[in-house]
């Protein structure tokens, strides 16, 4: 009876199943698919003036429907070691008669400065299936709507303690973080292998935020930075795919 009961289930699932596999070669499919990129920028308006070019690494969660339309969820890790301003227009409230900082040890110490920052944003997308394997994937158009910030990191040699001006909470009042709303474009090629084997997409991206400073003391100003800036990135971004639709069985099996 157990048997029979189990067998009954397995009949009636199976249409199911068989409804999840879609043949992707031949057809539109839905499915969720995870995202891991990569991106390549040029800074551009008030970025450029604090920041050099930039790495931009992130991950996004997708979804396709069976209208070539995306969805997705991105969040950018935004690492940079072009920083364009000098430590005179940063530090220079603190610096020796020499330009130098004097650490809490009482010598001069080596730093460096780095560019930080983070892009969240939810997107959409167009697919159209020109120079594809498949109707899933070709030529894309994706828009954007998120939040973006930046920031200047400093970073001092292990062997010595950070200055006194510069240790705990007054950093921040060097760091001239910003953020604020963003939106970006993007054109590219999507590519979905028909064997779930190879699936990346490269594409020119274009992203402008809004920004306002997010802390509440400038040392270099005295006050609060009450100005609105427009940061700006243009870039190559590459991404690959993990979708998760299941692969329809072969008509035939031979033995």
């Amino acid at each position: 009876m157990r048997c029979k009961r189990l067998i009954l289930i397995l009949l009636t699932m199976a249409p199911l199943a068989m409804a999840a596999q879609r043949d992707i070669k031949t057809e539109r499919i839905s499915t969720f698919m995870f995202q891991a990129t990569y991106a390549y920028q040029f800074a551009g308006q008030d970025t450029k003036t604090l920041y050099g070019n930039n790495h931009s690494l992130g991950a996004s969660l997708v979804y396709k429907t069976e209208g070539n339309w995306m969805f997705s969820l991105n969040g950018n890790f935004i690492s940079g070691n072009d920083v364009n301003i000098t430590r005179n227009d940063l530090f220079g409230d603190i610096l020796d008669n020499n330009g130098e900082i004097i650490t809490g040890d009482g010598i001069y110490g080596s730093y460096a400065m780095f560019e930080r920052g983070a892009h969240f944003q939810v997107c959409v997308a167009k697919i159209f299936p020109v120079l594809a394997p498949n109707p899933n994937c070709g030529l894309f158009i994706k828009g954007g709507l998120g939040y973006l910030f930046n920031r200047l990191r400093t970073e001092f040699g292990s062997y010595a303690s950070p200055p006194p001006a510069l240790a705990g909470d007054y950093l921040y009042g060097y760091d001239r973080m910003r953020g604020g709303f963003a939106w970006s474009g993007e054109i590219g090629y999507l590519y979905l292998s028909s064997t779930r084997v190879l699936n990346f997409s490269i594409s020119l991206e274009f992203t402008q935020a809004y920004t306002k400073s997010l802390r509440e003391w400038d040392f270099n100003l005295m006050q609060k930075d009450g100005k609105s800036y427009v940061d700006q990135y243009i870039g190559i971004r590459g991404a690959i795919y993990i979708p998760t639709y299941k692969r329809k069985p072969a008509e035939y099996y031979y033995y």
